[in-house]
């Protein structure tokens, strides 16, 4: 096939080489045209940079507008809430991997002390959920003296309205507060001392937080992005079709029901019905008979509410606004009696998928930076011998419960018995550290022997047995 036009003897194409290449661009791709039935559609697309198109404006309205509607609306709250609890659960858990099992026992049980005191899972939730109606959030790690601890780093949270530029910026480095170097890589951060919001709003001071003791957690959408904006942001338009079609439905309800009836005649006008005053009321009272004028009928009021197609709306809107954020209907709803067990472990499956994903993210992005910190300040505190430039680890977080308990256990033993897994898989699966386990049934067992308490199903069966030698005997 001719992309090109050729050219004639004695002559040239008068068509420039971009307006050749844009023609024929037109001609491949249906979508790049530009039509007078598509031209309002796409009339909102522009060729900006992933800062330019997220500036600090467009920012602070689609927050706004996203927080108004986690606060209002009852299944954004919902679906935002349960995401975050579905994710961070009751808070991950540290096993360490180094050579000396007792460093690792120690630093482990430290480690968890201090994560219960400063509240690390509640403050992991509200980042995921800052993530989803923010669209950002930043963990300043500062030095709490209150904490009663060997370790006294804290992790403070900071709105992402306080991490602004006081002023426009023409530094290209600089993008709304952040500052990078030549390879993108954070530098400092400004941070005003109040939030703009606030009784201190005309307060404009600001402190600058080196890249070291901040942490900026936000979902990167596109390359060259360096702030992030709400996840829930494509479903907001939504949000408010739910909430007005609700409360157009209850509007006609209530509407339908100041009504009790209608008095009406089939007379045509200047007939043989009796004068009626138009618009005019009658009080009704129970369990009376009513007599109507002449020529007239009362006829009841059938209010139709709510329309048939209101639950059926209310599915397929809730359904496209929990897409965005991977979560099932049955989630974002908290409804499954349209369910059975296949097709709801399907729509699981692809939710758990995207929960562990986001708990990597969260390891990588959070977790892994706050263990570095407190390990530094750990090995100074107990002067333990650690080399802190080979932490290895692996962080647990909750298992999710199977539907069918009874078929995965045996599914379970089966995977044992093939080896084609372990226990340390199964026991991560549960959000548990397998070794932890296996010392603690040692210790049961080893208990068990001491105060003379067998197995009871195993005991029983080694009665069977001698029972039938004895008979065949």
């Amino acid at each position: 096939m001719r992309l090109w036009p050729s050219r004639k003897k004695g002559g040239g194409d008068r068509r420039s080489l971009g307006g050749r290449l844009a023609s024929w661009m037109r001609a491949r791709f249906d979508a790049a045209q530009t039509t007078k039935d598509n031209a309002k559609h796409w009339g909102a697309a522009e060729f900006l940079s992933a800062d330019a198109e997220a500036d600090p404006n467009v920012r602070k309205i689609l927050r706004t507008r996203a927080r108004y509607e986690v606060q209002n609306n009852s299944y954004a709250r919902g679906i935002v809430k349960t995401l975050a609890e579905d994710t961070i659960g009751t808070g991950p858990r540290l096993q360490m991997l180094l050579e000396d099992e007792e460093t690792n026992r120690r630093i482990e049980h430290d480690f968890g002390v201090w994560a219960k005191k400063t509240h690390l899972p509640a403050k992991l939730r509200t980042i995921r959920m800052a993530r989803c109606q923010d669209g950002e959030a930043f963990v300043l790690l500062a030095r709490n003296p209150a904490l009663k601890s060997n370790v006294t780093l804290d992790m403070q949270l900071i709105e992402a309205d306080r991490v602004t530029d006081t002023e426009l910026s023409v530094d290209p480095n600089c993008v709304d507060g952040v500052t990078f170097d030549q390879f993108g890589n954070p530098v400092s951060y400004k941070v005003l001392k109040h939030h703009p919001g606030g009784r201190d709003a005309f307060d404009m001071e600001f402190v600058t937080v080196k890249a070291e003791n901040m942490i900026h957690v936000f979902r990167q959408d596109r390359p060259e992005q360096h702030r992030g904006i709400p996840e829930i942001t494509a479903a907001l338009p939504l949000f408010a079709h739910l909430r007005r079609f609700t409360l157009a439905v209850v509007s006609a309800a209530e509407a339908a029901a100041d009504f009790a009836g209608i008095l009406y005649t089939d007379a045509p006008a200047n007939g043989e019905a009796d004068s009626v005053e138009a618009m005019d009321t009658i009080q009704l009272e129970r369990n009376m008979l009513l007599t109507m004028p002449g020529g007239w009928k009362m006829s009841q009021v059938d209010p139709k509410q709510p329309v048939t197609t209101y639950a059926e709306f209310k599915h397929e809107v809730l359904n496209e606004i929990a897409r965005c954020l991977s979560v099932p209907y049955n989630i974002a709803a908290g409804n499954s009696s349209g369910y059975n067990y296949a097709s709801g472990r399907l729509d699981h499956q692809t939710y758990y998928k995207a929960i562990k994903v986001d708990q990597s993210f969260m390891e990588a992005v959070v977790l892994d930076r706050v263990l570095e910190t407190w390990m530094r300040e750990w090995a100074l505190a107990t002067a333990a011998d650690v080399d802190l430039c080979d932490c290895r680890h692996v962080w647990f977080w909750d298992g999710q419960e199977h539907v069918d308990p009874a078929k995965e256990a045996a599914a379970q033993q089966k995977r044992l018995e093939s080896h084609t897994t372990n226990l340390a898989i199964e026991y991560a699966k549960q959000g548990r550290d397998w070794e932890v386990e296996l010392r603690q049934i040692a210790k049961e067992k080893a208990l068990k022997e001491q105060l003379g308490i067998g197995d009871e199903k195993k005991d029983s069966l080694d009665e069977n047995e001698g029972g039938e030698d004895g008979k065949d005997e």
